[in-house]
């Protein structure tokens, strides 16, 4: 019998305990932008019953108001009582913060954007392939679509019973590689305690499950599960401790890409651990799309207070269309990955969007977010550049 080729990854929702850190973690570091674009932050949160605590380095000349941001997001998630995970009016709220050190700051501040140094040393990844027209891993690409859209329905009303905590897993069959198919699905939904289970589970399936899989072309006959264990009411931090940083593979590519080890959110953009990650995605998706590469991984690596990475690596898996020697000279034309350059290029210290909008559901390949490192505005930069060394 012929074994399948499959690969799972998984996603989360803003419900989830570790979510919950991170979004307030976000909310806190879009509070310091606001007020002083110049802030360092490195902010960490904890979360259990009917408690949060705060802490980390912050330098701001912002007013933020610590306790106020956490329960406005916790009430924007949907966690209004104990009974649901934990009540944005009723938790204990501690926090615990001081300043950034010195140490750091000296390395980073250079009065010059552009030769700023990086926040630390570090590795850094990003990833494109083709198998999606976001140019995202097609599993983790369909996981957070369904917890994004079984949240959005939560909140619409629609999804009548569910809670904000949930998880999806999509497992994807590749044994012919021409056609791909889902091969099964598995979603865990917080619910109130009295739903109709098999109702419940009849709805996911048809009016998510299908529904999310139709949106990318795929087949609905996939093998499922909803809540395996039969019941999912006590969830949250109600049900699991949260904390910052714990879910990075769901915040990249769901394991389809290798991982440096840095967490983003609560990290302001000085932190390569964030920017320069986003970078290594600009840069992989800009020359997939520009058709150097089926698959693309880049690496980047930093000494903390040294502007220029210390490295540039390349994986094509091959799938490349060129030599890794073109594709690293294109990448040196085209592409500045000093921290300040990647600040400056992205405005990531004066942001159009909102870091603790993403902390939810993946920190690439969102179609519902205008996010820069997403654009594909170094394409025909590097089209030209490859049809010159033909």
């Amino acid at each position: 019998m012929k074994q399948k080729v499959l690969f799972t990854s998984e996603a989360v929702s803003e419900g989830h305990p570790d979510k919950v850190c991170d979004q307030i973690a976000d909310a806190i570091l879009d509070a310091c932008l606001k007020g002083d674009s110049h802030s360092h932050v490195a902010c960490e949160v904890f979360a259990t019953t009917e408690y949060v605590l705060i802490g980390g380095e912050i330098t701001t000349n912002a007013k933020v108001d610590y306790e106020k941001i956490a329960r406005n997001v916790l009430r924007e998630i949907g966690y209004t009582s104990k009974e649901l995970g934990i009540g944005a009016d009723t938790c204990k709220i501690d926090v615990r913060v001081k300043e950034q050190s010195g140490d750091i700051a000296m390395g980073v501040d250079r009065g010059d954007i552009l030769e700023q140094g990086a926040g630390d040393q570090g590795i850094m990844f990003g990833y494109a392939t083709t198998e999606t027209e976001g140019y995202m891993p097609l599993a983790i690409s369909i996981a957070q679509k369904l917890v994004r859209y079984a949240t959005q329905l939560r909140k619409e009303g629609s999804f009548k019973g569910a809670r904000p905590d949930m998880k999806s897993q999509v497992t994807i069959d590749y044994t012919d590689p021409k056609h791909y198919k889902i091969d099964n699905i598995l979603m865990s939904i917080q619910h109130d305690p009295d739903v109709d289970l098999d109702a419940f589970r009849a709805y996911v399936h048809e009016n998510i499950m299908k529904k999310v899989a139709k949106s990318f072309g795929l087949n609905d006959d996939f093998a499922f599960l909803v809540n395996p264990t039969g019941r999912f009411v006590i969830g949250g931090p109600e049900g699991d401790t949260g904390l910052t940083g714990r879910k990075l593979i769901v915040d990249t590519y769901g394991g389809a890409s290798r991982h440096g080890g840095g967490a983003f959110s609560g990290k302001d953009p000085s932190k390569v651990d964030r920017s320069a990650s986003y970078y290594a995605r600009y840069m992989a998706k800009n020359l997939v799309a520009a058709g150097a590469a089926d698959r693309l991984e880049v690496q980047l690596s930093y000494a903390i207070g040294v502007a220029k990475p210390m490295s540039i690596g390349l994986s094509t898996f091959h799938t490349a269309k060129y030599s890794d020697e073109v594709i690293l000279e294109a990448i040196a034309k085209v592409f500045d990955a000093r921290p300040g350059a990647i600040i400056s290029n992205f405005g990531l210290t004066k942001p159009t969007w909102r870091y603790q909008d993403v902390a939810n559901y993946g920190a690439f390949g969102r179609p519902d977010l205008d996010l820069p490192w997403e654009r594909l505005d170094k394409v025909e930069e590097l089209k030209a550049f490859f049809a010159s060394c033909k």
